[in-house]
């Protein structure tokens, strides 16, 4: 089988991984220039911890995997409000790493089979018989049995699929950003911890990274459908320049707003996660929000599902139907949870 991939984040990654394991034909698409940056800190656990053992890949991400051996709750002006030691049982089932590193290791396990195209997305397709034309951004067309949108929340293959993604967002009430700085003094006086500051309506956390890097989250209240600003930066201190603590010079060293990653708290709700010939995985169908915890579990796991579900080899139709009825219970139930939690994420008030 020839499938088509569109993105080369974690589910696009890892689903080629597995396609290429059971010897189809990948065509792996980004529209990125180049791999993503470092992103964030996430936890893979769960079924997400369980895909990469069965990748054999869980050695690679334990020797990029760091731990935080303290949580640190700050008020607005910096004094420490709280502190929580991780003595959690469960930590020997969870590896927490930045999501950049994540995708390098995936990345670094595809073979030279299955080259990322970057700066290359899908311009349209047209559906046949037995399979699809793809149509992408560099003047080229791709001839498919399957077309898999892992392209995440904003995914453009949804959108040609299925229509625009104003159906399918959930918006939660809130903003986040993130980004890395280089700055030996900040990443010291963190120690080894996670620490969080809360104020009406805005949320910061800081930790420390190896080299003497610090990484950054920041949340607050935005009205649903309020607009994703044109400079990050300029949003960034506007709603958190008040602050003390370290989050004046953690604003000072923003970087570009190329190396800011900031988006809408959001879930992805759709009736079908696949029509025709083309089908989606991970936060384009099936966004949880970073509230739970597990996006990145979740697309380790709905990426195994999927191929899984093709190895059979009795049809694409009847894979993506057993696909969807295998993932969408789980991805239900931790919507939920997201939704829940978002009414406690950032304190009440405004920014």
């Amino acid at each position: 089988m020839r499938v088509c991939v569109c993105g080369a984040g974690i589910a696009g990654l890892a689903l080629a991984w597995w396609l290429e394991r059971d010897g189809h034909d990948v065509v792996l698409v980004e529209r990125a220039p180049g791999p993503h940056g470092a992103g964030y800190m996430l936890d893979c656990r769960g079924p997400g911890y369980e895909a990469v053992e069965r990748m054999r890949l869980l050695p690679r991400l334990r020797a990029r995997a760091f731990s935080l051996s303290e949580l640190v709750y700050h008020h607005g002006d910096g004094s420490v409000r709280d502190r929580f030691t991780d003595e959690g049982p469960a930590a020997d089932r969870v590896v927490s790493l930045m999501r950049g590193d994540l995708e390098g290791i995936l990345l670094g396990a595809l073979s030279s089979r299955s080259p990322v195209r970057y700066g290359t997305g899908v311009e349209g397709f047209t559906e046949h018989g037995d399979g699809l034309a793809v149509a992408l951004t560099d003047g080229t067309v791709e001839v498919a049995d399957l077309l898999v949108g892992a392209d995440g929340i904003h995914s453009r293959v949804r959108a040609l699929a299925f229509g625009a993604e104003e159906r399918f967002i959930r918006d939660l009430g809130f903003h986040t950003a993130a980004y890395v700085l280089h700055d030996s003094e900040t990443a010291r006086s963190l120690g080894d911890a996670l620490h969080m500051l809360d104020a009406p309506g805005v949320q910061v956390g800081a930790y420390p990274l190896d080299g003497g890097r610090v990484a950054t989250l920041f949340s607050h209240r935005a009205p649903a459908g309020a607009p994703l600003p044109a400079d990050p930066r300029a949003r960034l201190r506007q709603v958190y320049g008040g602050l003390g603590w370290i989050v004046p010079r953690l604003l000072e060293r923003c970087p570009e707003p190329a190396q800011v990653y900031y988006d809408r708290v959001a879930q992805v709700e759709m009736p079908a996660w696949s029509r025709g010939r083309v089908a989606l995985v991970g936060d384009a169908c099936q966004a949880l929000s970073l509230l739970t915890g597990q996006g990145a579990g979740m697309a380790l796991a709905g990426a195994e599902a999927l191929a899984g579900e093709l190895r059979r080899g009795d049809g694409v139709a009847a894979a993506l139907a057993r696909y969807e009825e295998r993932v969408r219970p789980v991805v239900r139930r931790l919507q939920a949870e997201g939704r829940a939690a978002a009414e406690e994420f950032v304190p009440a008030g405004t920014p």
